[in-house]
């Protein structure tokens, strides 16, 4: 019987991520690492690691505080490494982006209700309201992997970030 052992990968250490082929051309496939991604990364640069039609799974490498974002649409966030907070306030005002598509960046702190915060630690997920503003913060540097919808914030780079 096969052993097989899980090994959980942080930003300090990491293995390279790699693709075992079968018979198969390697550039019919793309393998990104998450922690690799975001040691290249500028903070709170939004990188895709994974599209499927519409959406989009960002990297995110969190340092400091980053500015206030919105998004018509629901997102979650999960953190990969580290410890971030999120802080959630309900606008007094519509700050949506008209239907469009991603998260968006505000001007400012948004003026509105407090709705609290969430504090997240690795394996930790929480929801990105609709038409709630959220800031993330970190400490330490941390990694967010973020599910939201292909937007104006997220940044392509497969040439650099792909094996081939």
């Amino acid at each position: 019987m096969t052993e097989y052992k899980t090994v959980f990968g942080s930003l300090d250490s990491y293995e390279k991520g790699r693709i075992e082929i079968i018979d198969d051309d390697p550039k019919h496939y793309a393998f990104s690492n998450v922690f690799e991604v975001a040691n290249k990364s500028k903070a709170y640069e939004k990188v895709a690691v994974a599209l499927n039609q519409q959406y989009a799974l960002e990297v995110i490498r969190a340092e400091g505080d980053s500015d206030w974002f919105v998004c018509d649409h629901d997102e979650t966030i999960l953190c990969m490494d580290g410890e971030v907070r999120v802080e959630f306030v309900k606008p007094d005002k519509a700050l949506h982006s008209d239907g469009a598509d991603g998260s968006h960046p505000i001007a400012g702190v948004p003026a509105g209700k407090p709705m609290g915060h969430v504090l997240l630690r690795r394996g930790h997920q929480a929801l990105l309201p609709k038409h709630s503003a959220y800031r993330f913060s970190a400490k330490k540097t941390s990694v967010l992997l973020q599910q939201t919808l292909n937007g104006p914030l997220t940044k392509q780079r497969w040439a650099s970030i792909c094996l081939s």
